[in-house]
């Protein structure tokens, strides 16, 4: 069986949010004897390319006609770390290197949508070029969405993908990469093929990831329980009927995490390694992180972090609603992370205006593990959470999360004080909810035999990727 990747993001090379980190793990899972596999990625160009020896492939140079241009494309490739995996970079100077990050704000959107259908065109005439034959092309979101309504429509009988089968990934559905229907003759489609209500038409609008829904052979959403939200009008972003009509090939399979990177009996990231029959240096590295954040360590005050990007999603209008009783809180408070400038302000004046606050406007691998590892509780207070890995690796750091009720957290988190708790719950869109549930977790935190219980209930947990990419084996054999 040969399956090929096709991601905007892959972890570790760049990384912006779970897809990153699922592209990165998942193959490594699904790799065997009788699995070949290759992932496409472009060469954004904040790509460390000699760490990890990444090399042009001789002769790679491809040209491609889109509409009434052409682009000229090279491809590098290197190992997916600690495996035996290729991974292909794809490069145009105009549209990837260029870069410095994945998703550059402020951009035009006709030239958005050119990035995307480029890359995703590239995949597919790279693959032919390599004379990789996939049986399983697998994309994810709508950077790659044009991917299954090409080989439905304008390679329907091409012989080299003529048996190639798509899967598509919903990480998130509410990017679903409206445009104009002209935008259709630059990706080579014809527009009377596919521009109606059961292809890619969206209320007068194209609507790519509409199309991937209607075009893909399967269809898979990042947890069961996001699975059956976006059924529904509430958590549907506008696609809710087209995906209730194809519900027959619609499955929610969650998310795991890689606990060879994710383990604090020996991430080398940390300062003080632990695990759940030692937990006494867990207290050694909150220390470590508090002085990372100009806080003053004091004995049995609990250490609330957040790692999130700063948009609506992540519930962060919650926090902005409930600012002031936030400063008053017998904790602190650390926050990792950027997204919209609203929400940055919002975290760097908390930072000068509280005595317990202290947010780091940035994204750094490093020192989120030294946040998952020093933090008492995790807060993930999400409108929508499709899956969500944070909460998973804040389990396995003994670290518990404080969240709300939806998609993956509600699958992945026990709520104090059912059986077998790990974590603490609220289910409604509510600030003040979510705040008596925090002041909960911090009462719970006082009663040092019921916390101790918690970690360890948390620490056991096993969300590695096993039992989710045997899923995926079996979902990719059942279309071949």
């Amino acid at each position: 069986m040969k399956i090929l990747y096709a991601a905007f993001e892959l972890a570790p090379f760049t990384k912006v949010g779970g897809l990153a980190d699922v592209m990165g793990s998942l193959p490594k899972y699904i790799e065997d004897k009788d699995t070949q596999i290759a992932i496409f990625t472009p060469l954004i160009g904040s790509i460390d390319r000699k760490k990890y020896e990444i090399k042009e492939i001789e002769n790679s140079r491809l040209t491609i006609h889109f509409g009434y241009a052409q682009y000229v494309f090279t491809l590098s490739m290197c190992k997916l770390p600690h495996t035996n995996i290729n991974v292909f970079f794809i490069d145009n100077p105009k549209f990837y290197s260029c870069f410095r990050c994945v998703y550059p704000q402020g951009i035009d959107s006709w030239y958005e949508q050119e990035r995307f259908i480029c890359f995703s065109k590239a995949v597919l005439e790279y693959a032919r070029a390599l004379n990789f034959k996939p049986d399983i092309i697998h994309c994810n979101d709508w950077h790659t969405a044009m991917i299954p309504v090409w080989i439905k429509t304008s390679y329907k009988n091409d012989e080299f993908f003529k048996n190639a089968k798509t899967v598509f990934s919903i990480h998130n559905l509410a990017y679903q990469g409206k445009y104009f229907q002209e935008v259709l003759d630059f990706a080579g489609i014809s527009r009377q093929e596919v521009y109606h209500m059961y292809g890619l038409e969206h209320f007068g609008m194209l609507n790519w990831m509409k199309g991937a829904i209607n075009y893909s052979d399967k269809i898979i959403a990042v947890s069961p329980k996001y699975a059956q939200e976006i059924l529904t009008y509430d958590y549907g972003e506008g696609l809710d009927w087209t995906l209730r009509e194809k519900q027959y090939k619609l499955t929610g399979i969650l998310n795991g995490i890689d606990y060879s990177e994710f383990n604090p009996k020996t991430d080398k990231l940390i300062k003080y390694n632990y695990d759940e029959k030692n937990l006494k240096n867990k207290e050694k590295c909150k220390q470590d992180i508090l002085k990372d954040y100009w806080l003053e360590y004091k004995k049995d005050r609990p250490l609330i972090a957040i790692i999130s990007r700063l948009v609506e999603q992540k519930g962060i209008d919650l926090l902005k609603f409930v600012e002031n009783e936030l400063r008053e809180l017998e904790a602190d408070i650390i926050v990792l992370g950027t997204g919209e400038k609203r929400y940055e302000d919002f975290f760097v004046w908390l930072s000068y205006n509280s005595k317990n606050i202290r947010a780091r406007i940035e994204y750094s691998a490093d020192l989120c593990n030294k946040i998952y590892a020093g933090a008492d509780m995790f807060l993930m207070p999400s409108r929508f959470e499709p899956c969500g890995l944070s909460q998973l690796i804040a389990l396995k750091y003994g670290t518990i999360p404080i969240v709300r009720a939806t998609g993956g957290l509600d699958d992945t988190i026990n709520g104090y004080p059912m059986e077998g708790a790990d974590g603490f719950k609220f289910y409604n869109y509510n600030a003040h909810e979510m705040l008596g549930t925090i002041k909960y977790a911090i009462n719970t935190y006082k009663n040092k035999k019921e916390w101790q219980k918690l970690i360890k209930n948390a620490m056991s947990k096993d969300f590695s990727w096993d039992k989710s990419a045997k899923k995926y084996k079996e979902l990719y054999k059942s279309l071949i």
